[in-house]
């Protein structure tokens, strides 16, 4: 029998037992689907020594409670932050000008779109852009100088859009 074999006779011998525990231990079944499946794939993983073990369902058993115990832990820890700091205020969205750039952005080349996003708004220097790009200095330089350019024909046409539907 090959391991593919060996593994899924494994899987649908013991998945329903597996999952059942796993409930009881969580209270929630998509939390408890979650740690099954994520204990499954190690399994799958390991399976050349899993498969040997006297009870590759109790290994299985084993990860699949501890992924559980894990993620409850996880989540109580976010809890209490929660209760210590308060709730994250409410973040505003996104003003009619910051829209209008993002829509004047998508309508560039995407060569020149990558490189004002990297330059402008992360920061790089233009020879560490032309190093993430793949492209010569030179070439960099154009697409921000052409960038910035049609941006500014773009945003110029919003501008007078607005104007005109106010």
């Amino acid at each position: 029998m090959s391991d593919v074999d060996g593994f899924d006779d494994f899987y649908r011998g013991s998945r329903q037992r597996l999952l059942g525990f796993v409930y009881v231990l969580t209270g929630d079944l998509g939390e408890a689907q979650d740690a099954v499946q994520e204990a499954y794939i190690r399994a799958w993983q390991r399976w050349s020594t899993v498969g040997g073990y006297d009870d590759p369902e109790a290994w299985v058993r084993v990860v699949a409670s501890r992924i559980a115990v894990s993620r409850w832990r996880n989540l109580r820890s976010r809890a209490r932050a929660y209760l210590r700091h308060g709730a994250v205020e409410s973040v505003p969205g996104p003003g009619t000008d910051t829209l209008a750039v993002v829509e004047a952005m998508r309508r560039l080349p995407e060569e020149q779109r990558v490189a004002i996003a990297l330059y402008y708004l992360v920061g790089m220097p233009v020879a560490d852009v032309a190093r993430e790009t793949e492209a010569p200095v030179g070439t960099v330089k154009a697409r921000l100088s052409r960038g910035r350019v049609a941006l500014a024909g773009l945003l110029a046409v919003s501008d007078l859009e607005e104007a005109a539907d106010a």
